[in-house]
């Protein structure tokens, strides 16, 4: 991390001379869990609070052809020392001319449309000590090249680094029994993180519908999760982190008020080749009530050829959820939803919400909840994590 910190401090010092349009945002956040049910592990807690800080400086000059982007990022954790840490989310310059662009530096990349499980998001990182539901990610360091032609967006990825999934610690809560033990982490690969992954990505607007097809070699950022025994002869899951392959396709089109959604891929690793998808679909019904709500109804399937032997919890669930969007100058929004597995009946309840205050502070509310879980489910070891969050955030 310190050598990240000091590669966007000299990116930060070669475009000071340059300060055409500099613009600074932050914004601090208190976030408050409290958990309904005692712990499984007595080394947790009922309760824990945290702290997070993010800073952005953008700077852009020559008529906007080149930019520099600088994200850090640090949380401080009450209880759990793995939650206490730092990431550069993003330090990349930017170059872009004619329909051609270059990206280097350390960046964030998404790549999916459905709204439970990005299946065929692979550049990233998860940041799983941020949060379990996968949408925060780590920065990657990284090379892209992009080009927009008639015929479509060309994206190509050279990534030199590979970065681990941190888990919780012994502390940590939410976390799976027993916890994942990153520090015994193994590679299929004598490279280990130095093997130099590679993408290729082409996406289209065809009209109502977006359509991206992309393929990926390296290092998969899912480990297969395996058995084994820490230094202190604790029973722990060491990750394995297997080079891949894979192909992948993403769909979106809006139809009058339907948002339709699909994501499959193929993979092979060291121990499978599969396939596995996801899809679903989102009604709006706008103005309800003659008032200025819109409430969405989403349904989505998620699939995995492999089964309970795949790395996901979710392999063979279905999710059923409602959006509601006030419209309001307080930009008032509420999901909720629960996803269920069609094998063993084991259910995931969540419940998000957020409201601004004023222009400058957001509160927060998310509750999740584990119901009638499954022995054999992968989610099992969260069967007693039920836990609502406050969180409030500052903006600068």
């Amino acid at each position: 991390m310190t050598r990240w910190l000091l590669m966007a401090a000299a990116m930060l010092s070669a475009v000071a001379s340059h300060a055409a349009s500099q613009e600074w945002r932050a914004e601090v956040s208190a976030e408050l869990r409290a958990f309904t049910e005692s712990p499984v592990d007595t080394r947790q807690h009922g309760a824990n609070l945290s702290l997070s800080a993010e800073v952005e400086y953008h700077n852009a000059w020559d008529d906007g052809r080149h930019a520099l982007t600088v994200r850090p990022f640090v949380r401080v954790d009450q209880h759990d020392d793995k939650r206490t840490h730092a990431d550069l989310r993003e330090a990349v310059w930017t170059f872009h001319d004619r329909g051609f662009e270059v990206r280097l530096g350390v960046d964030k990349v998404f790549w999916g449309v459905t709204e439970v499980y990005h299946l065929v998001d692979i550049i990233n990182q998860t940041d799983v000590l941020e949060n379990p539901d996968g949408e925060q990610k780590l920065g990657q360091p990284m090379l892209k090249l992009s080009r927009e032609t008639d015929l479509g967006t060309i994206d190509l990825f050279l990534l030199p680094w590979f970065r681990e999934r941190e888990y919780p610690g012994k502390q940590g809560r939410p976390r799976t029994q027993p916890r994942i033990a990153d520090e015994l982490s193994s590679y299929s690969s004598d490279q280990g993180r130095h093997h130099v992954d590679v993408a290729l990505r082409w996406s289209k607007n065809l009209g109502d519908w977006d359509l991206g097809i992309a393929h990926f070699r390296g290092t998969g950022r899912e480990p297969r999760l395996l058995p084994g025994f820490d230094g202190d002869g604790e029973l722990v899951l060491k990750p394995r982190y297997d080079v891949i392959r894979q192909t992948s396709m993403d769909l979106q089109g809006v139809v009058d008020s339907w948002l339709w959604k699909l994501e499959a891929l193929t993979r092979s690793d060291a121990e499978d080749d599969f396939i596995a998808a996801t899809g679903g679909v989102e009604y709006t019904f706008y103005g309800v009530a003659d008032s200025s709500s819109d409430i969405g109804v989403l349904a989505e399937v998620m699939w995995d050829e492999r089964g309970e032997a795949a790395t996901s919890p979710f392999n063979r669930d279905a999710f059923l959820g409602v959006r509601w969007v006030a419209n309001d100058v307080d930009g008032t929004e509420l999901l909720a939803g629960v996803v269920s597995d069609w094998n063993n009946g084991s259910r995931f309840i969540n419940v998000e919400a957020s409201r601004r205050i004023g222009n400058d502070i957001k509160v927060g509310l998310q509750a999740r909840a584990w119901a009638a879980v499954d022995r054999q489910d992968t989610l099992y070891g969260l069967r007693r994590d039920d836990y609502v969050e406050l969180k409030l955030t500052r903006y600068f």
